[in-house]
């Protein structure tokens, strides 16, 4: 049996629980611990799926195609593992599941509770993971902030699991919050005290505090902490604020977060921590050698979690690169024909994200348009792709009405159109074309070049697709299609020969992205971005030009 380590926040929500939880992860990973972590979100939705990215951030996508909480893009970032569906689990699926377990009369005619019912599902869903002997420690999340009323059942849960198993199973870390107060100039530790004490109140004491901070916490205030919270002086962690996350597991290491988890575990067989190739991209971060702008063209560019893959998927690039990204959000709903130039001209290469729905597509349009034209590194993920092919069926074929049937079902020319399993779906929920999928690459292409493969498997999440009846037109005037499914047929890459760096995936390759493996191609793309900002600077330069000739 797995030995378990539950994480919990107070104070305040967004204080970084799955950083944490994952930068603990890492280092007991490369002590060589078997770990993985798990997240329990209190929301009602069964997943994240429906949820709008305002409300919740992107929604991650897992090889065996959950629709999960966007941190167990961490968890992978971070371990380089693969999570599946039964590391994300909501309120809403353990509802679901107790009450189909009462349709079906599992609980012999007795009345069902929170307590025992939802709270014995609760814990056997948090031990599950533990009992597959593929992992020595699980670390598992609990979302939401202690106090709040949707998640009382899994703190009692917790309750229930320090009471059941061995004192040595499990550890209690509490994510809290230390503000600075700038009229006083100090730091307050009251609203620590209190949420302590809240999760007191409700049967559960932590053993280790970790203080987020924009100050050091001096060996006074650890004290005060230390004795007015009932923990070890040395149980009260530092987590200041990082200029990346992935400076986090360094920091949580000189903590020794770790270690006195492994001691109250009584965990004694384990190296020093191997993080060699982890510091190598955290050198590369910080001392980059050169700097590109990459537009990233989007409808919900005012929260930055909605791509929270893709912005991380290009650290990673740059990193491999030794190149800083630098990301500008170009809000697709306001570009027109009048100022898509203006809006662009900078950049270095134009990157056009995934969504659904109408808001901001012709906006999108007109920025691949631009791309393809002024031969700018271009980009397509999702619905990118698909207005990479709208835009050259327009443009290029002529189908000057040629749109998508997600966004006009009367077009007369839907060059991207509903998958034929999609058509009789009425539910929403978990019902799309999820996880993943094989793709083979065409041989010659920039596909192939790209990965050095012939088969490929990325993840998925749509429902609409490339329409083949126009298969054979898009060919003959240039754009291929370098990567499909062989089962289906489905045209998961296009690209175009003619234009120095131009590809759109139906994938999100962004998902398999991860510290020590950037993705393949947000590599070469930033690479394409490289080349073409260098060409620029040596046209702005003519005697910089003259040197190079």
């Amino acid at each position: 049996m797995a030995k378990h380590i539950f994480v919990t926040g107070g104070v305040t929500s967004s204080l970084g629980k799955g950083i944490i939880a994952a930068s603990l992860a890492k280092l007991l990973q490369a002590r060589g611990l078997r770990v993985t972590i798990q997240k329990f979100d209190p929301y009602i939705n069964v997943d994240p799926g429906t949820l709008n990215p305002y409300e919740h951030g992107e929604c991650y996508v897992t090889e065996d195609g959950a629709e999960t909480d966007l941190d167990l893009g961490h968890y992978e970032r971070f371990l380089n593992i693969f999570t599946s569906q039964s590391n994300n689990v909501t309120t809403g699926r353990i509802y679901q599941t107790v009450i189909n377990k009462e349709r079906e009369g599992a609980y012999l005619g007795k009345t069902v509770q929170v307590v025992p019912h939802i709270t014995d599902e609760i814990k056997r869903r948090m031990l599950l993971l533990g009992t597959t002997n593929e992992f020595d420690i699980i670390i598992t999340e609990l979302g939401g902030t202690v106090g709040d009323i949707e998640s009382l059942p899994f703190i009692e849960a917790l309750r229930q699991l320090q009471w059941e198993l061995p004192e040595e199973d499990t550890v209690v870390v509490h994510l809290t919050l230390i503000p600075y107060l700038k009229a006083a100039k100090e730091l307050k530790t009251k609203p620590t005290q209190h949420s302590v004490k809240m999760l007191s109140q409700e049967g559960v004491h932590p053993d280790i505090i970790v203080c987020r901070t924009e100050k050091t916490l001096t060996p006074d205030l650890r004290r005060k902490i230390a004795l007015f919270c009932n923990v070890k002086q040395e149980a009260v962690i530092e987590a200041a604020d990082a200029p990346t996350i992935y400076e986090v597991p360094l920091a949580m290491m000189r903590e020794k977060l770790d270690l006195i988890c492994l001691k109250k575990l009584n965990i004694n067989s384990f190296h020093e921590p191997d993080l060699q190739k982890w510091k190598e991209v955290l050198d590369k971060l910080k001392y980059p050698k050169s700097q590109v702008t990459i537009g990233l063209i989007g409808k919900y560019i005012e929260l930055q979690d909605a791509y929270k893959s893709i912005l991380e998927a290009f650290v990673h690039a740059g990193a491999l690169n030794e190149c800083k990204v630098q990301i500008q959000n170009v809000h697709s709903e306001f570009i027109t024909a009048e100022n898509v130039g203006e809006k662009l001209a900078n950049l270095d290469g134009l990157l056009v994200a995934p969504g659904f729905g109408h808001r901001g597509v012709e906006g999108k349009i007109l920025a691949v348009k631009y791309a393809r034209e002024n031969r700018l590194p271009f980009f397509g993920i999702c619905l990118g792709m698909q207005m990479a092919v709208i835009e050259f069926a327009r443009n290029v074929l002529g189908l000057k009405d040629a749109h998508s049937t997600e966004m006009n079902p009367n077009t007369p020319d839907p060059v991207i159109d509903l998958m034929e399993e999609q058509k009789a779906i009425t539910s929403k929920g978990g019902t799309m074309r999820l996880g993943a999928y094989s793709c083979t690459t065409l041989e010659g292409t920039l596909a192939r070049k790209i990965y050095n493969h012939e088969t490929i498997s990325e993840r998925h999440r749509h429902r609409w697709e490339f329409n083949n009846r126009y298969f054979n037109q898009f060919q003959e005037a240039g754009m291929i299609a370098s990567g499909r499914n062989n089962e289906n047929q489905l045209v998961e890459i296009v690209e175009l020969p003619s234009h120095p760096f131009f590809i759109g995936v139906q994938y999100h390759p962004e998902l398999k992205s991860t510290v020590e493996n950037p993705h393949p191609i947000f590599v070469n793309f930033v690479k394409a971005a490289k080349e073409y900002a260098e060409k620029k600077s040596t046209v702005k330069n003519p005697l910089l030009q003259s040197e190079m000739i």
